[in-house]
């Protein structure tokens, strides 16, 4: 089994996902170069961003899968920003509708950060602090709190450009107060395994919350009924 990983960011993807794999499917070791892979490996690479993921990266990493012959799966992961996440999807399809790259014998697999990573961190319950006090996670909490209600639902705050940083900077209000330490290049214990485990708890026990992460740990899931048979 052999996974190619396409991921948007160069900071925070590259880091996180390598780490959640090693404690999801540990069977699987990550290689350097593309052409490396011999069984059961993973690849990483990082994109540059949106859009060049999808209209640069994207048919490259088509070419190297069918260079190589020994892929099984072809994993995209991207934010949605302030798409939904079905116009995210529809203009990956357009897009290799339009172009017609040679798609066989690749499975591809689309994973959408809705509405960013920080999104998804934004679910483990133990990082909340009940009844804050201090401004601005008092103000983030009155808003929307994330402890209660789906973070991928959460809307865009004022003051903020986009639902990303809105998603990032209330992460990082929620680390601060408990003295944790989080940004894109160093993101600290969302990394650990501990960490990734309540976020499988918080989609076990509320199966309607971060519907794209639960894409992610499906993914997951098959790999590794794949890699026991």
């Amino acid at each position: 089994m052999n996974l190619y990983f396409l991921v948007e960011g160069k900071r925070t993807e590259n880091k996180v996902y390598p780490a959640w794999l090693k404690h999801l499917l540990p069977e699987l070791q990550q290689v350097k170069n593309f052409d490396e892979v011999d069984k059961n490996n993973f690849y990483l690479f990082s994109a540059n961003g949106y859009p060049s993921i999808i209209y640069d990266h994207l048919p490259n990493a088509i070419l190297d899968i069918q260079e190589n012959g020994k892929y099984n799966y072809l994993v995209l992961c991207l934010d949605a920003e302030e798409n939904t996440v079905s116009e995210i999807k529809q203009e990956i399809y357009d897009f290799l509708k339009r172009e017609k790259p040679d798609m066989d014998n690749i499975e591809m697999v689309i994973i959408i950060q809705n509405r960013c990573l920080e999104t998804w961190f934004l679910g483990n319950r133990k990082i909340y602090t009940r009844n804050p006090q201090d401004k601005p996670l008092l103000e983030y909490t009155r808003y929307y709190d994330v402890s209660i209600d789906c973070p991928e639902l959460m809307g865009q705050y004022q003051n903020f450009n986009t639902h990303a940083k809105f998603h990032e900077a209330y992460l990082k209000e929620l680390f601060r107060v408990k003295n944790i330490y989080y940004s894109k290049r160093n993101p600290g214990d969302v990394v650990k395994q501990f960490y990734l485990q309540q976020l499988i708890d918080r989609i076990k026990s509320e199966n309607t919350h971060l519907p794209t992460f639960q894409t992610f740990i499906e993914f997951c899931s098959l790999i590794r009924l794949k890699l026991l048979q």
